[in-house]
């Protein structure tokens, strides 16, 4: 028996039984976010790169209306009128840059929403394993 100032060993008092829970959910929590920090990181970047396609998409349609459809417009004219030619390779020109903003799309839908699904779905387990265990 022991008279409550010296607990026997593997005997911890409920005052350091509260401090070892608290510890442990402060490092939950600690964990918890860092991940969302991490999650938040990866769809930022997914975000980044369909930005960019959309931004590559505009960027190539613009060279391609200036320069090298003016090229092949000259060539096509020694076959059709000018004005059929220029309709031809101007059309071809927004059949590419519409390619690329549909790769664009498809980046930034996989970056949106940017809430982190993840790290949410660890918190809600990690809440449903504390109730379970406070109902013990």
């Amino acid at each position: 028996m022991t008279d409550g100032t010296n607990p026997l060993p593997g005997e911890r008092s409920v005052a350091q039984l509260v401090e070892d829970a608290t510890t442990q959910l402060r490092t939950l929590v600690h964990d918890e976010i860092q991940l969302v920090g991490i999650e938040l990181s990866r769809k930022g970047k997914r975000l980044g790169v369909g930005a960019g396609a959309f931004g590559g998409a505009g960027l190539i349609a613009a060279y391609a209306g200036l320069a090298l459809m003016a090229g092949v417009i000259l060539l096509l004219a020694t076959v059709w009128a000018v004005w059929v030619a220029a309709l031809v390779v101007g059309g071809a020109g927004l059949l590419v840059a519409g390619g690329l903003a549909l790769a664009g799309r498809s980046q930034v839908k996989r970056a949106v929403p940017p809430i982190p699904t993840e790290a949410m779905a660890g918190v809600q387990e990690d809440i449903k394993v504390v109730k379970e265990g406070v109902h013990r």
